[in-house]
């Protein structure tokens, strides 16, 4: 019994390890680079409320910021009805430059952050795998510096979006517009 149930973890944890491993990550990441004002472009989820909220979804603005400590103060202002919500997130570096951890305070959920591609002064496509009690889950962001990416960067994060097992139901380019935008700061 014991046996079978070490055989059933080690199996588990080479999977994750396997995951984390197909992600890949910007080669000779330069965390400063990435600082400053993105427009999130485009969102693709496998998750249950990517789902359900999916005609909801708006572009919104992203300030990523260094703490002190080295991690990413990352900030997203988005609409949400008629209103503009916040969000603050404080995403931790790990040993490997471009991958970071967070964990969701509302939800106890655990993400693994991968900054894939940038090329810092147009686009970054930023990959996240989440756990939590319920599941897991994938998705990947295209943030762009200006509001309306090219038609090559809007491929790029579909193609890849496709490689981690997303369906095109899964993938979205999210809709432009104007609110919110001069809310963030």
């Amino acid at each position: 019994m014991q046996a079978t149930l070490l055989s059933i973890l080690g199996l588990a944890l080479l999977g994750t390890l396997h995951a984390q491993e197909s992600i890949p990550v910007q080669t000779d990441f330069q965390q400063d680079k990435l600082t400053g004002r993105w427009y999130s472009v485009g969102l693709a989820s496998n998750s249950n409320w990517f789902k359900e909220k999916r005609h909801l979804m708006k572009m919104c603005t992203t300030i990523i910021s260094t703490t002190a400590e080295g991690n990413l103060e990352v900030t997203s202002t988005y609409p949400k009805g008629d209103q503009c919500v916040t969000r603050n997130s404080l995403y931790t570096k790990t040993e490997q430059p471009g991958r970071f951890s967070y964990t969701s305070p509302r939800w106890g959920s655990k993400h693994n952050i991968y900054v894939v591609d940038t090329n810092y002064e147009e686009y970054a496509l930023v990959a996240t795998q989440i756990s939590k009690s319920t599941g897991s889950s994938t998705m990947v962001l295209l943030y762009s510096r200006t509001k309306e990416p090219s038609p090559e960067r809007l491929e790029m994060f579909t193609q890849f979006s496709r490689e981690q097992g997303l369906t095109d139901d899964e993938i979205l380019i999210l809709p432009l517009t104007d609110k919110c935008m001069a809310d963030a700061a």
